[in-house]
């Protein structure tokens, strides 16, 4: 036996090692977390139930559920890159996690893309179930599955620094509220079960420039009406992504 088989060699994983390591661990803590699965499951799934089963809302000529799954596919999106981050980071950043991970060996930017790869997978977990649902209530999907990733990605940045953002300035407790108060209004007010041009006149080009009636509207034109690429909702969404990735990253605090 050559001497030093069973030497010690203390030192950090390598960076790929330690990122996939806590993107387990930030997905695993996620959807352990009943109130995130209410946020990024439960809710979307009744309302592309009720509303596809259900003569509620006006959605216009064809089957409900057209109109519906990609409002509903945004309305994922956002639950779970927005309001989901927003509320578990700000309470990490509360109870000093963020703090104590930030003194590890795995570096501040590598927590943060840690913590988007965990989006990421939730997502797709999303939407496979939902378009599952979707299909089953008669879904008939058109366009370019490229157009939709690209838009999913968009809407993803867009509504992941937004939410970092709110969880890096504001307090555990004002995170939450504002987080959920948001999520409120926009699904009423984005898009995604009720039409925009529902709303008045006045108001529906401003609504057309948030974030979910970007991703909505962009889905929509893509799935149900075979659009090849819905460029002015893609640049709405970039626009969102700079200036709320920009101003995560300028104005987060740890502690």
């Amino acid at each position: 036996m050559s001497a030093g088989t069973y030497t010690p060699r203390p030192g950090a994983a390598p960076l790929p090692r330690m990122i996939a390591a806590q993107t387990a661990l930030e997905t695993r803590m996620l959807l352990r977390n009943g109130e995130q699965l209410l946020l990024t499951v439960i809710i979307p799934t009744l309302l592309l139930v009720l509303f596809s089963a259900v003569d509620i809302v006006d959605t216009g000529a064809g089957e409900s559920v057209d109109f519906l799954a990609p409002g509903i596919l945004a309305l994922a999106v956002m639950s779970t890159a927005f309001t989901g981050q927003a509320i578990a980071t700000g309470f990490e950043r509360r109870y000093g996690v963020l703090k104590r991970l930030g003194a590890s060996p795995l570096p501040r930017w590598a927590l943060m893309t840690a913590k988007t790869l965990s989006v990421l997978v939730t997502e797709v977990l999303q939407i496979v179930l939902l378009t599952a649902i979707a299909f089953a209530l008669g879904w008939s999907p058109e366009g370019s599955p490229l157009s939709v990733l690209l838009l999913l990605v968009l809407g993803t940045a867009a509504f992941s620094g937004l939410g970092l953002l709110m969880a890096g300035t504001l307090k555990a407790e004002a995170t939450l509220a504002a987080a959920n108060l948001v999520f409120l209004l926009l699904l009423v007010g984005g898009g995604v079960i009720v039409p925009l041009d529902k709303f008045p006149d006045a108001v529906q080009s401003m609504l057309g420039l948030l974030p979910v009636s970007a991703l909505s509207e962009g889905l929509r034109d893509v799935l149900q009406h075979g659009a090849s690429m819905p460029w002015a909702q893609a640049g709405i969404l970039a626009v969102w992504a700079v200036l709320g990735l920009g101003a995560a990253a300028k104005f987060f605090r740890w502690e």
